[in-house]
């Protein structure tokens, strides 16, 4: 048994996961951690970390590294994700997470950050789940799309998450029509280029990862307050989705940061990262119709690229 601690830094949030993992590569979770600390804040647009934005991910970065010191872990790895692949001055940053943990941030490419989400993803999965499986990561700067069964075999990294939408496109609340359609409009050019790459009409198992998802997954449920049990492996339509991101998007502000389940860093880009999700689902289900097929569920899972990095630590 090796105890290992995997933290994931992307655009938006910064998680940590201490774990004990066995021989075979199960997982028996210690510690799951989330702050939402908008590392990639302004990035799309200046090419660089703010200074305020950088100094909340290093205060973290030492939080985090505090949890793995009071638990005892043998091997830690640090993944970077969208964000540090725009920054001009990642530098700082690197030293950063150098000086906390005591070992390098790696900026990984699309494709591994692609093959670390599928592995942690379908982990939920049952035999009875057809093996054209689709892993869908949506970040705060990018969002993966990862095709396989067992393993990955195809995968693309498209430059759409809620954070760059927010930036980019929404800038009144509710957003405007014409915020919407350019936000959209950006979204299926970048879902176009999926299903050129992706052969989305074999797609039998629709699977979706991390903070946006989630969240309109527990709209979607109902729930009051965040229960991670109950998302975890939900089962929706796409027609429960498609009409639970339409809620979040229509919400003002001050209705969306009233509601129990969605954290507090999240009421200003849940719009986009719920738009992107619809679309997704949408153009997934269009796609498999086309095929002659039906996506009759979408899938959440609260496994992704945390448990990803968990297994792939070498110690």
């Amino acid at each position: 048994m090796t105890r290992v601690a995997a933290i994931d830094c992307g655009t938006n949030s910064i998680r940590l996961l201490i774990a004990d993992r066995s021989a075979d590569g199960t997982l028996t979770d210690l510690v799951r951690r989330m702050e939402i600390v908008r590392l990639g804040q302004g990035v799309d647009r200046t090419g660089r970390f703010d200074p305020v934005a950088l100094q909340r991910t290093l205060a973290t970065t030492g939080e985090y590294a505090a949890e793995c010191r009071t638990h005892q872990v043998q091997a830690v790895r640090f993944v970077a994700t969208s964000a540090s692949r725009d920054a001009a001055n990642s530098e700082e940053f690197f030293t950063g997470v150098r000086a906390a943990l005591g070992v390098d941030a790696e900026v990984i490419t699309g494709t591994e950050e692609a093959a670390l989400s599928f592995a942690g993803a379908v982990r939920i999965l049952g035999p009875d789940d057809p093996p054209a499986r689709l892993v869908v990561d949506i970040g705060g700067g990018s969002t993966e799309l990862v095709l396989g069964g067992q393993s990955v075999q195809q995968s693309i990294s498209l430059d759409i998450g809620s954070v760059r939408m927010t930036e980019r496109h929404i800038h009144t609340d509710p957003p405007t029509v014409a915020e919407l359609d350019a936000a959209r409009a950006d979204i299926r050019a970048a879902l176009e280029e999926a299903a050129a790459a992706l052969p989305l009409a074999s797609v039998r198992t629709l699977v979706g990862v991390a903070g946006s998802v989630t969240t309109i997954t527990a709209a979607a449920l109902g729930l009051q307050e965040y229960q991670r049990e109950r998302i975890d492996g939900a089962r929706l339509t796409p027609e429960q989705v498609r009409a639970a991101c339409e809620q979040m998007l229509t919400l003002p502000r001050e209705a969306r940061a009233a509601l129990g389940f969605l954290h507090p860093g999240r009421v200003d880009v849940i719009g986009a990262g719920a738009l992107i999700w619809s679309e997704v689902v949408s153009r997934v289900a269009q796609e498999v119709a086309d095929g002659g097929g039906h996506l009759d569920q979408v899938i959440t899972s609260e496994h992704d690229i945390l448990d990803g990095i968990a297994r792939s630590i070498r110690a």
